[in-house]
């Protein structure tokens, strides 16, 4: 089995784990999220979610599992917090911490208004080739973080999947554009699903093959659940085709 690596775990994991559709009433919860390829454990996080009034408050541990934890051993905590805005999250502050194999990384990021004001990253990225595709200022706006990126303050299902999603991860910026999925996609515990499409945007390299992969051949669904009592909706399943194979997520309330 090729190699997963400690960022590609992150993000495989990071895709679905928001939340899960838990009533509104209840101000903590617990979820864990599960990731498997070919039918076979590679991850988990278990994610604590709070909401008070628009405010919101995420964090947990996540760690590689199963066959992947033999070829990479990864552990790390995730946390973010900010508020809902009226289309889309409004983070505040994200931070992720991780180590896999004997690498540690830090993230911090740090956000204004829907606009990244900050961003530190332990150890510092090390200087860039010439295929590598700057970010720049204006690539930093109307942008949410990985964790908090897919929570969707919408009043109804047909809002979901008619959205271009920005994400920053501390280095990478890409749009996740989502549209509806047909029923023979459509994921059986989901309300709605869409079809994902990936667009690198900045903070990559031009030739890198998992980069090439992901937007031009990739697969990728998110399932999503309405959270009673708001107008809120939150992935509980996805699908992720890698050069490995496909990455399946799936929530479960604690």
């Amino acid at each position: 089995m090729a190699r997963l690596r400690g960022r590609a775990l992150v993000a495989a994991i990071m895709l679905a784990s928001v939340t899960s559709p838990l009533p509104a009433a209840q101000e903590s919860f617990r979820v864990r999220y599960d990731a498997s390829l070919y039918g076979l454990p590679i991850g988990r996080a278990v994610l604590e979610s709070r909401f008070e009034g628009r405010g919101f408050a995420i964090a947990g541990s996540f760690a590689s599992a199963g066959i992947a934890r033999i070829f990479d051993r990864t552990d790390g905590t995730v946390s973010v917090n900010g508020w809902m805005g009226e289309s889309a999250s409004q983070p505040k502050e994200y931070r992720l911490d991780y180590e896999s194999g004997k690498k540690k990384k830090k993230t911090a990021i740090r956000f204004a208004n829907g606009r990244v004001t900050e961003t530190e990253n332990r150890p510092e990225p090390k200087k860039r080739g010439k295929d590598w595709v700057p970010v720049a200022r204006e690539h930093l706006a109307d942008v949410a973080d990985p964790l908090s990126a897919l929570l969707l303050p919408v009043a109804s299902a047909a809002e979901v999947c008619r959205r271009t999603v920005k994400v920053y991860d501390g280095e990478t910026r890409a749009d996740l554009v989502l549209q509806p999925a047909t029923k023979g996609e459509a994921f059986s515990r989901a309300a709605v699903t869409c079809r994902a499409r990936f667009v690198p945007v900045a903070g990559y390299r031009k030739d890198h093959s998992s980069i090439k992969y992901l937007r031009d051949r990739s697969r990728i669904l998110v399932g999503f659940q309405p959270v009673e009592g708001r107008d809120l909706y939150s992935p509980i399943e996805a699908t992720i085709a890698t050069k490995v194979g496909t990455v399946h997520i799936r929530a479960r309330p604690m």
